[in-house]
């Protein structure tokens, strides 16, 4: 189907529904409004949940081999639309119209390979008399709370985790980012019987009203730590199955025998791609001693020449933030600067601008108690630290509630492997950062997460757990 990016319904049924009242997001480059979406009450959320448990009966029953044919014709149409769904996410996210289209193309990767893991069914015991088998079945519906960072690719990951796995599931985008997660359940009717796939817009009140709906079995969640508290205090009253993929604070430890002008250019756009807002940038960046004043000075130098303008311009590479929420943080970030006397080496201040657009800056050797450090920002602010001491930095890194991600640059992978060996995170590097898979398990330690996404372990989590006892005689 050919994808009207124009006008915005709720996905309810495989039919195109709207709501009494309706919202509208703005572009965070200018500010300018974008189209009218759904605003969904509790009659919207109960037809979505009853057509769910219905569809559910029949597609819970289809084969692994069925879903994976479905979802590849779904990735096929998520393909032919990826310019328009590429230019949509750059009106409602702000990131660059490059960055869109990479995640579109990202989205599609993790649809077609997440459909091809196999689910383990084990045979534990097999003899004359019995057979003991463990294996996983599907929970039911699914609610799917998606974060307005990266809104297609998390939506996509949930959407065809759930359905791969034989569940249905509704989906609800973030109220500042609702546009490509609607147009996504829109692309599924052609593919999906009805009530595998829907979606609904809302306000603040639809993702507790979905939390705490008793015919929704599971909610996997992505956002940040303070709402994945609430999400989880409001699942228990109904004993949900729930995934929580929340904030990070993640350290890049340098050490000191990097080739500095080969890793600055690579560590820069960790630090700064997609202006910061995602859980997995490096958000402190720890420099060994000896190299940190020649590090300092390319890292600044090349961040420096980091193009700033709205995502449709050419060769931009930080665009807005994308909210006045994460705005009004980073100025208030921003402010401690001065009140507390750090240096920034690049940018410290926020001039006057059409939209919520945030320079890059770097704050030279803060103390480790300022807000600077120990905040995750979700905007391009970086403060860069010296370090010396193996153990030492090893402590600084893992002094955070934070644990979803961490790395280690070195060319020594001994040494390397010795410090990463020894970081409280959920997924380490080194010499990399933020390389991702859909075939790999991904969460967070302390308070980055629950649970587990992606991989065969992420795809259990949709699942039951279920060992079937088969006597010969009874």
């Amino acid at each position: 189907m050919s994808l009207d990016i124009t006008s915005f319904f709720n996905v309810i049924n495989n039919i195109l529904i709207p709501t009494a009242q309706t919202r509208h997001g703005v572009n965070p480059a200018n500010l300018q409004p974008n189209p009218e979406v759904p605003i969904s009450t509790s009659k919207e959320l109960d037809h979505a949940v009853d057509a769910a448990r219905t569809a559910f009966r029949e597609w819970s029953s289809t084969t692994f081999e069925k879903r994976r044919d479905v979802i590849n014709s779904y990735a096929n149409s998520l393909d032919a639309n990826k310019s328009s769904l590429a230019q949509l996410l750059t009106r409602e996210q702000g990131k660059p119209l490059s960055q869109a289209t990479q995640e579109i193309d990202l989205a599609i990767y993790w649809a077609r390979t997440l459909a091809t893991l196999i689910i383990p069914e084990t045979i534990l015991e097999e003899n004359d008399n019995r057979k003991i088998i463990h294996r996983y079945t599907p929970l039911g519906v699914v609610g799917a709370i998606v974060p307005w960072n990266y809104p297609v690719v998390l939506a996509v990951a949930k959407i065809v985790g759930a359905v791969y796995t034989g569940n249905t599931v509704i989906v609800k985008p973030s109220p500042y980012t609702p546009y490509c997660g609607l147009k996504l359940a829109e692309l599924a009717i052609d593919h999906f019987p009805p009530g595998v796939i829907q979606a609904l817009s809302g306000d603040d009140d639809l993702g507790p009203m979905m939390t705490e709906h008793t015919g929704i079995d599971k909610i996997s969640f992505t956002g940040s730590t303070a709402t994945g508290r609430r999400v989880m205090a409001s699942c228990s009253k109904t004993l949900k199955r729930v995934t929580l993929e929340l904030g990070g604070n993640d350290a890049a430890i340098i050490c000191d025998d990097i080739d500095i002008e080969a890793v600055v250019p690579k560590v820069a756009t960790l630090c700064f791609l997609c202006s910061s807002q995602n859980c997995m940038m490096i958000k402190r960046l720890y420099i060994h001693e000896k190299i940190y004043d020649q590090f300092r000075e390319q890292f600044v130098k090349f961040v420096s020449g980091f193009q700033m303008g709205e995502g449709t311009q050419p060769d931009v590479f930080i665009g807005p933030v994308q909210n006045s929420m994460q705005f009004e943080k980073a100025k208030d970030l921003m402010r401690t600067i001065e009140t507390k006397r750090l240096t920034a080496v690049l940018g410290g201040t926020i001039p006057q601008s059409s939209g919520y657009f945030v320079p890059p800056t770097i704050v030279d050797n803060p103390p480790e108690a300022s807000r600077i450090v120990q905040e995750e920002p979700f905007a391009p602010i970086l403060p860069i630290l010296k370090w010396s001491d193996e153990e030492d930095i090893i402590t600084r890194a893992n002094a955070s509630e934070m644990g979803l991600g961490a790395s280690v640059w070195s060319k020594d992978l001994e040494r390397a492997r010795r410090i990463a060996d020894q970081l409280e995170a959920g997924t380490v590097w080194v010499n990399t950062h933020f390389e991702v898979e859909p075939f790999a398990p991904f969460g967070g330690h302390k308070a980055s997460g629950l649970g587990t996404e992606w991989g065969v372990l992420g795809l259990t989590q949709f699942c039951n757990s279920q060992t079937v006892y088969v006597k010969e005689r009874p």
